[in-house]
Formats: structure tokens, C-alpha cells, sequence
């Protein structure tokens, strides 16, 4: 009860306090932050401090979810470059294997993805499961991608059903990531898609 003539006390006025947020939301904020910070100083110049300040929060919350620099790097990396949500199905073995390593070269050869997937390339040596991750990502998902194109080869007639294994199917990405990984910075050529494809893959997989 309070004395009577005694004024109410009244809470001091100070900053408000930022809503807590949530986990997914950190997550995306970090990951936006990471975008841009690839997209503006390239991967030498990509920092987690740089990242945690960028996307108002710590190093010590981005290290949770992301054990790594590379690792952070790599998750902007995917969402910076995409990749189709289903194989290329044009109706013909050729063609569509022509447009699905056509994609994946155009986003190998990008601007933004050179520099970037090169460099994780690189740092991601020393760390065998995400070094398989790059690799499958290059692949867009192998062999998944390239079982599913070559499954609806064999059921047309263009294909052996003895072809249909992983190490057959994904050997057009294979000879692409070689491609690209051994070229430099020049852009892949749609030639050397076109002898992968004509020279390699199609005299392997056609039946007998």
C-alpha cells in the first residue's frame, strides 16, 4: 500500500529493446548478409565479422550454424546461384543432357560464381564432407538429376538399361567440372558440351 502524499514512481524512459529474434530469422539475415558481402568484396575479402556486423547479430551465433567461413560461404554460394527445381525434359536423350550442361555452365562461368566457387574450391580441402558437397552442387544434385534424364532415355528406346547407373549417368557433369576446373577463367564452350555429349557420352549409353 502506498503512504498517502507519495507520488507513483515511474519507470526511468530508456532505449526500446530490439524484438528477439527468431532462429530462421537469424538465419536468413545471416545468409543475406553473406550474399552481399561475397557479391561486394568476392570470397578473399569474406569475413564472419564482416557477415555477423552486416547482419546485426554475433560470430558466436553464425558459428552454430555454420562451423566454417567456407562453410557459410558455400550456403550463400547456393542460394546466390540457384539451379533448376527438375531435370531438363525435352524429350530426347541429347538434348536434354545439351540443356542441363548448358545451365550448369552458365552458373560455373558466372561472375558472380567464379571467383567465389574457385576459391571455396580451394579452402574446402582440408574438409572432406563439405569438399563433397561443392562437388555436388557443380553436379546440380548428381546423380539424381542425371539418373532421372537417363531413366526416361532407356523407357523411349535411346538408352541401355545396363547404362543406367550412377557412374555412367553422371559422367557428362564429371567431364564439365573437369572442363571447368582445368580451363581458367574462360567460359566453358557449348563445343566442348556438344563433343562430351556426342563424342563420349551418347556412343556409351546408346544401345548396342
Amino acid at each position: 500500500m502506498r503512504a498517502e502524499g507519495m507520488l507513483p514512481v515511474e519507470k526511468a524512459d530508456g532505449p526500446a529493446r530490439r524484438p528477439r529474434r527468431r532462429a530462421t530469422e537469424i538465419d536468413s539475415a545471416v545468409l543475406q548478409a553473406a550474399i552481399e558481402e561475397l557479391t561486394e568484396r568476392g570470397y578473399g575479402g569474406f569475413t564472419m565479422d564482416r557477415v555477423a556486423a552486416r547482419a546485426g547479430t554475433n560470430k558466436t551465433v553464425i558459428y552454430r550454424r555454420w562451423p566454417s567461413r567456407t562453410a557459410l560461404a558455400f550456403a550463400a554460394y547456393k542460394q546466390m546461384v540457384g539451379r533448376p527445381q527438375s531435370p531438363p525434359d525435352t524429350g530426347e536423350l541429347r538434348s536434354d543432357v545439351l540443356e542441363l550442361l548448358r545451365s550448369t555452365a552458365a552458373r560455373m562461368s558466372s561472375s558472380a560464381g567464379t571467383e567465389i566457387l574457385r576459391g571455396l574450391m580451394m579452402d574446402a580441402r582440408s574438409d572432406p564432407g563439405l569438399l563433397a558437397g561443392i562437388r555436388d552442387e557443380l553436379a546440380e544434385g548428381e546423380p539424381g538429376v542425371m539418373l532421372a534424364i537417363l531413366a526416361r532415355a532407356v523407357a523411349r528406346g535411346e538408352a541401355r538399361q545396363e547404362a543406367l547407373v550412377p557412374r555412367i549417368a553422371t559422367l557428362p557433369i564429371a567431364l564439365l567440372r573437369n572442363e571447368y576446373l582445368m580451363g581458367g577463367t574462360a567460359p566453358i564452350s557449348d563445343q566442348a558440351l556438344i563433343e562430351i555429349i556426342d563424342q563420349v557420352f551418347l556412343p556409351l549409353v546408346r544401345p548396342r
